[in-house]
């Protein structure tokens, strides 16, 4: 609407102070013609923008003038907590209200505090998509946040391993880990409570990867949410669960020094944590450590990531599927 626009605009001018139509346009997600009309609309209205011609001139307001039409609506308060990650924002449908919300706050605060949180947004981003992988399409992800938040039943076409499914949800929450989104959902009647809460325990709720749904439809139903379920907890206990089946076996190696550089990088957490508890290098600088591994397979190819600064000491299985592996790559670039 183009008096929600209107006052996105005073609250960019009062916030930042001089902006050229250009930037104000980009700020606005909107033309420079249509921030050129929007000026004249708010010196009409009695807003005393001014415009200072030259290479640094600019829009302004007139010193002193500050508005106080800052009242936050409901989903531009429920954005806030997104303030760090706009690309997250910006999946949800959040973002033109994130941005709103923003300019609104900035314009509440006391002039000092005003300055402080400027000077935080120019000195600190959050990015939460992981390295070297683009992120996950997630046409649905709207969707399902709504369906979240309205607490509705949704019906879900679903992709696993093992072929397609179609099952209704009762959406508990969204869950943002390493630039990929997560549903958490219980599966239906009976569903059980969850990490933090007595009940059926947390077999019941489960979790599911957003760019796995096909399709989904959110019904006019609701339903009860678990009660004392607590999403941070679940998925606590949740990814502690799965990292303790993953890491179910344990592989005794020799690192060099550049080794112990790459281990954390290769291996995460369980590499940081068997570096901690290795003991003192020997006297070409190699140390010895325990890190647990997944299956055999999945151990082979993450060690091979680390070429020659390896070796695998035992268990006497993983260190013969290494050298077989390693024959055959050298008998094919022979």
């Amino acid at each position: 609407m183009r008096a929600d626009r209107l006052l996105s605009l005073l609250l960019l001018l009062q916030n930042r102070g001089r902006m050229t139509a250009p930037e104000i346009a980009h700020a606005l997600e909107v033309s420079t013609r249509t921030v050129y009309r929007d000026i004249d609309a708010l010196g009409a209205a009695g807003v005393p923008v001014l415009a200072d011609r030259g290479p640094a001139g600019g829009y302004r307001l007139a010193d002193g003038y500050r508005t106080r039409l800052t009242g936050l609506t409901d989903v531009q308060a429920g954005s806030l907590f997104l303030a760090g990650v706009p690309g997250p924002a910006q999946d949800l449908g959040l973002g033109a209200d994130l941005a709103a919300a923003t300019l609104k706050l900035q314009a509440a605060l006391p002039a000092q505090l005003a300055g402080r949180a400027r000077r935080v947004q120019d000195r600190f981003h959050l990015d939460a998509t992981a390295w070297f992988r683009d992120a996950d399409p997630v046409p649905h992800l709207a969707r399902i946040a709504q369906a979240v938040w309205d607490q509705r039943v949704l019906y879900a076409h679903y992709r696993r391993w093992s072929g397609e499914v179609r099952r209704a949800l009762h959406p508990l929450g969204l869950v943002l880990k390493g630039g990929i989104w997560y549903l958490v959902a219980g599966t239906g009647a009976g569903t059980g409570t969850g990490a933090g809460a007595g009940g059926n325990g947390v077999d019941s709720v489960r979790t599911y990867r957003v760019a796995r749904f096909l399709g989904v439809d959110t019904a006019e139903d609701g339903f009860e949410r678990p009660a004392g379920f607590e999403l941070a907890a679940y998925w606590k206990e949740s990814t502690g669960r799965l990292d303790a089946a993953l890491h179910q076996q344990t592989a005794r190696l020799r690192l060099s020094p550049r080794g112990r550089r790459l281990l954390p990088m290769q291996f995460g957490a369980a590499g940081t944590r068997a570096l901690a508890e290795a003991g003192p290098p020997d006297a070409d600088g190699w140390i010895r450590i325990s890190l647990a591994v997944e299956s055999e397979t999945i151990a082979v190819g993450d060690l091979l990531r680390l070429g020659t600064e390896v070796e695998v000491l035992g268990p006497p299985r993983l260190r013969r599927a290494l050298a077989e592996t390693v024959t055959a790559l050298a008998a094919r670039y022979a």
